[in-house]
């Protein structure tokens, strides 16, 4: 039968119909290990009972007002997320796109405004391999001819520099820079982790420009590498930071900028918005999200779990596998190409049932939810064992 999507997507051959913690079901009875969570929106497992009881709570009393009125839980959900992350406000928005989108008009403005530097004259300096979403001005920074092609005319105002390169970052910078924007992990471009100190010297060349230092956490952010932030756990401190997926705990697609005061404080009324953002539902979900995050057990499971999956994805060389590269419970392995592209083996994982996905070309990701048990890891580590060495035969 011919779909009647848009093909913008080529996914993986199954079809899934329910879920519950790390497990997922598709239309004919299998289960599977899902080893992706949604690229990190699931952190916390499918359906966790609490997420999914103050969703219910909240379908019951109000879903929706738009930002032409106030909701009870929008406030308690900004101080709240503030508190857990160590920043003074929050513009809530829905997608990681639009997080991003909100954050580079928000330097822009605040580069105009506070800064002085001249009308349309600001640069935002970003770096190659980025992914920051797909929206027309976001891949005009983008350096994956699959994103940018056309797709043009492109918006100004960007320079790309290599990731992890300090010298290329501070040859970039001037004094009409308004950001660096970055992710502390690339996650879409294979978890790619910088050099040790990375983001400290980003911190530190951005301040000496008197330039803002966005980072975005929308993958790397609340719990995935064993932290709230990735930037706090390398002791960090951003401007800005894009909060996204996790946040809406899976259920609601959900995020935010927070970061300082006199920077998120340029907006005026009329100037940015979102009918759903800050919405009572996806506050209230985010709102039992932070609760997770507080207790510290999400945190505490990626380091520990991503420990023992370091440890047996290091087993793989003989099988095929060039490199490991993880951070908590996250990791990409580059697969030798001689034993098919990422995508056969994703497939073959499958059939193991694991559910995984590649990037490109050569590179699996995980991320399993952080509620995956020692065995489960164990049962991972076994399916993508017996997938390298299907593939090798």
């Amino acid at each position: 039968m011919t779909s009647l999507l848009a093909r913008n997507y080529a996914p993986l051959p199954v079809t899934l119909t329910s879920g519950a913690g790390v497990w997922v079901k598709d239309v004919a009875g299998r289960t599977y290990l899902d080893c992706l969570a949604a690229y990190s929106a699931v952190n916390f497992g499918h359906c966790h009972p609490d997420l999914v009881a103050a969703a219910h709570r909240q379908l019951d009393r109000l879903t929706l007002t738009s930002r032409a009125f106030d909701n009870d839980q929008l406030e308690p959900f900004a101080r709240e997320l503030t508190d857990l992350t160590g920043t003074q406000m929050m513009l809530p928005m829905n997608t990681g796109a639009e997080a991003v989108e909100s954050a580079v008009k928000l330097a822009r403005a605040w580069a105009e405004r506070v800064k002085g530097v001249g009308e349309n004259q600001s640069n935002i300096v970003v770096m190659d391999n980025n992914f920051h979403g797909r929206t027309t001005t976001i891949v005009s920074f983008s350096s994956d001819p699959l994103a940018r092609r056309n797709f043009g005319p492109f918006t100004p105002g960007f320079r790309s520099v290599p990731f992890g390169d300090r010298a290329a970052l501070a040859a970039a910078l001037d004094e009409n820079t308004a950001a660096i924007l970055l992710e502390p992990v690339q996650g879409e471009a294979g978890v790619i982790i910088p050099p040790e100190g990375y983001l400290a010297e980003a911190r530190a060349l951005a301040t000496a420009a008197g330039a803002l230092l966005v980072i975005d956490e929308i993958q790397a952010g609340l719990g995935r590498t064993g932290a709230v932030l990735e930037s706090g756990r390398q002791g960090v401190t951003a401007d800005l930071i894009c909060l996204g997926k996790a946040l809406g705990g899976g259920i609601m697609p959900t995020s935010a900028v927070v970061g300082r005061a006199e920077v998120l404080g340029v907006l005026r009324p009329g100037e940015h918005g979102s009918t759903f953002g800050g919405n009572p539902l996806a506050a209230a979900v985010g709102r039992a999200v932070v609760g997770l995050l507080r207790d510290g057990w999400p945190q505490a499971a990626a380091r520990e779990r991503g420990a023992q999956l370091r440890a047996g994805l290091d087993q793989l060389g003989g099988l095929g596998v060039d490199a490991v590269r993880s951070v908590g419970l996250w990791a990409g392995l580059d697969v030798d190409p001689a034993l098919g592209t990422a995508r056969e083996i994703c497939l073959r994982l499958a059939d193991e049932g694991v559910l995984a996905k590649d990037t490109r070309q050569q590179t699996i990701r995980l991320a399993p939810p952080l509620v995956i048990s020692p065995d489960q890891v164990e049962q991972l580590l076994a399916a993508l064992r017996r997938a390298l060495r299907a593939q090798a035969s």
